[in-house]
């Protein structure tokens, strides 16, 4: 999966200033940018603001908090000085995300306090397409970016989105700033960069809808792998993340995550859920390793902090692994992990009414 995270803001600012220069000589304070309070310079400004400020997030890898910093226009700046503003900071984030490494995080603070360069590159990609299409509604322009521009937003930051027929409305839509047809209005909404869960050696790394897409066709899905990876079991698991995420019914915190290995940055796995939990707080996990990272504990590691983190949710009471009978190594990891054997009665009950397959045996670890 090549990585086109930088060409995405370069080409989201190219289209933003192009359009905006037309309209360079009216008094951009005197309107309105769309549905916004602010005024249209106010708003061209504020794409500047936000590309800066994730530049220097990404850039000095802030973990707590953002880059205490701001910046200002000269006294006097006209529209088209400010357009320069918003070339420049573009050029920064999308030289910042070409040289840094992809395992490299900078601190947001939706939902869970970092965002990689992707995600990074997605959030700044929507802000210039999504405020260009309120400064355009202000000052009576049409503006539509290339599709493959919004798709990028979507597939990486929307992953609760279920995709529409169209990518642009659809992200129009999902911002509170445009209908579709057999959809409720947005009021309030929240991008999601993914969720990334450390270990000593490992990190347990969310797959985004664009990532499962290349996993699922034979690609990398943008991680690099040990020799032999990814898995079977990976490709397959990510074919279901991009079911769900087409049916609209992805959870990205039960999806797929990618396990890389901290002191060399490849991939050596997948591990998840095989969906969000049941209306009894039931989840049910799987796991596999490339076969040449196997035998060193990574996968009981894995499983061991995923089973943590999803436990101490609110909307978790139990999870279960199934395990065929004769895969002795598999079994291990889920018990050194902290599951242990289901009982008689649990194993009848899952072989009747949830159709569990008699050659599986049954692993559980229970909240609490």
């Amino acid at each position: 999966m090549r990585d086109i995270s930088g060409e995405r803001v370069q080409e989201a600012v190219a289209g933003c200033v192009a359009l905006l220069r037309t309209a360079a000589d009216r008094d951009w304070t005197a309107v309105r940018a769309g549905r916004l309070e602010w005024d249209c310079q106010a708003t061209a400004f504020h794409i500047a603001e936000d590309l800066i400020a994730y530049a220097a997030n990404l850039a000095g890898r802030a973990q707590d908090d953002y880059v205490p910093f701001e910046i200002t226009l000269d006294e006097g700046t006209d529209n088209e000085g400010l357009l320069h503003v918003i070339e420049t900071t573009g050029a920064l984030l999308t030289a910042t995300i070409r040289i840094t490494p992809r395992e490299a995080r900078g601190f947001h603070p939706y939902p869970f306090r970092s965002a990689n360069r992707d995600g990074f590159a997605a959030m700044g990609v929507a802000e210039v397409l999504l405020h260009t299409h309120d400064i355009a509604e202000g000052l009576g322009l049409a503006y539509e970016p290339p599709s493959e521009l919004p798709e990028f937003v979507l597939t990486t930051i929307f992953p609760r989105v279920q995709p529409g027929p169209d990518h642009w409305r659809t992200l129009l839509w999902a911002t509170g700033r445009g209908d579709l047809p057999g959809r409720g209005p947005v009021t309030e909404w929240r991008w999601q960069n993914n969720l990334v869960i450390p270990t000593d050696r490992l990190t347990l790394q969310g797959v985004t809808p664009a990532a499962a897409a290349d996993l699922s066709a034979g690609g990398d899905g943008g991680f690099s792998w040990v020799v032999g990876g990814p898995f079977e079991g990976t490709r397959d698991a990510a074919g279901m993340v991009l079911k769900a995420y087409e049916a609209g019914v992805h959870r990205p915190e039960f999806g797929l995550f990618v396990l890389v290995r901290k002191e060399d940055d490849l991939a050596v796995g997948g591990m998840g859920f095989h969906g969000a939990p049941d209306e009894e707080g039931r989840a049910e996990v799987g796991y596999d390793l490339v076969e040449g990272a196997r035998g060193r504990g990574y996968a009981s590691e894995a499983l061991r902090a995923l089973s943590e983190w999803s436990l101490a949710r609110d909307d978790v009471q139990l999870l279960c692994a199934t395990i065929d009978t004769g895969n002795l190594p598999s079994q291990g990891v889920a018990t050194r992990a902290g599951y242990v054997r289901a009982t008689v009665e649990e194993e009848r009950t899952a072989h009747e009414e949830r159709d569990m397959d008699p050659a599986l045996r049954l692993y559980i670890r229970r909240r609490g």
